[in-house]
């Protein structure tokens, strides 16, 4: 089964360009190096998921023109990657239904600190509705459609009433996670997920052979450099290539892209001819 990946945001923490950054890269006039913050949206085996879910969130999903999503996976709980999720309020109330989110436990425990008015007993009337699902360890998962989820009611002073839902579960698909660290010292988790023959990673510094073996016979796989040096929490240029010489993908993309890295129609030209930099709009299928 294929997938259908559109990078959604291909840019660092920061975005490119930086507030307050007058560097060639942040002034560039290719709409390529206008980078939002990293996250993907992923069609496949029928269903619309979502990868990372970060301050750009609404305005990424605006732009790529998407109303519908049945589930969102988190690689990790830094806030590039977590700080949109208030804005999926708004599936909430137009597609009726609570937003389905799986994670580690560390993540969720993350979320539950942040955005602890979507958890509380007695919630403010229009809070966030969301189902959280936990993930860990090598095991393949299934992400479930959200069309046999219960249906969500609007009543005025009192937030949305729940509803059970006889409709019956929905198509699901089987999601590979892929663990790598954020950081070798501290060793904070990071999951990648393959869908089918495409994988999203992002975000790592080290990644275990066990975990490569993974992601062979894929055809696009991407993964985070921000410089061309060593990073404390991200690869350099030369350790990205490395990893996607192991993994051996028909297609490689270097995503999480800072303003350290040249412009992009200077960086596609010094990167192998099977790597190539992402950027926000590629479709990759």
């Amino acid at each position: 089964m294929k997938a259908r990946l559109t990078i959604l945001g291909s840019g660092t923490s920061s975005g490119v360009p930086m507030l307050g950054c007058t560097c060639p890269v942040c002034t560039s006039s290719d709409v390529r190096d206008r980078r939002l913050r990293s996250s993907a949206f992923v069609e496949y085996g029928g269903l619309s998921i979502l990868v990372d879910c970060g301050p750009d969130f609404r305005f990424q999903a605006i732009r790529a023109g998407i109303r519908h999503i049945d589930a969102i996976l988190l690689t990790h709980n830094h806030m590039d990657h977590i700080g949109g999720l208030d804005d999926t309020r708004a599936l909430n109330l137009c597609e009726s239904r609570p937003v389905n989110i799986y994670c580690e436990e560390y993540v969720e425990d993350s979320l539950r600190r942040s955005y602890s008015y979507a958890f509380a007993e007695h919630k403010y009337p229009g809070a966030p509705e969301w189902r959280m699902h936990r993930i860990g360890g090598n095991a393949p998962f299934r992400v479930q459609s959200n069309s046999g989820d219960e249906l969500l009611s609007w009543e005025k002073g009192f937030g949305y009433r729940h509803i059970a839902n006889d409709s019956g579960p929905g198509e699901s698909v089987e999601v590979i996670p892929v663990q790598g660290w954020h950081h070798k010292v501290k060793k904070l988790s990071v999951m990648g997920y393959r869908f089918g023959n495409i994988a999203y990673l992002t975000d790592m510094n080290m990644i275990e052979d066990c975990e490569i073996e993974k992601l062979r016979g894929l055809d696009a796989v991407t993964m985070n450099c921000v410089k061309f040096g060593s990073h404390h929490s991200h690869f350099s240029l030369h350790e990205v290539l490395e990893f996607f010489e192991k993994v051996g993908a028909k297609k490689s993309y270097v995503t999480h892209i800072s303003h350290l890295l040249p412009r992009h129609e200077i960086f596609e030209k010094i990167l192998p001819r099977n790597v190539q930099p992402a950027y926000d709009g590629l479709i990759i299928s």
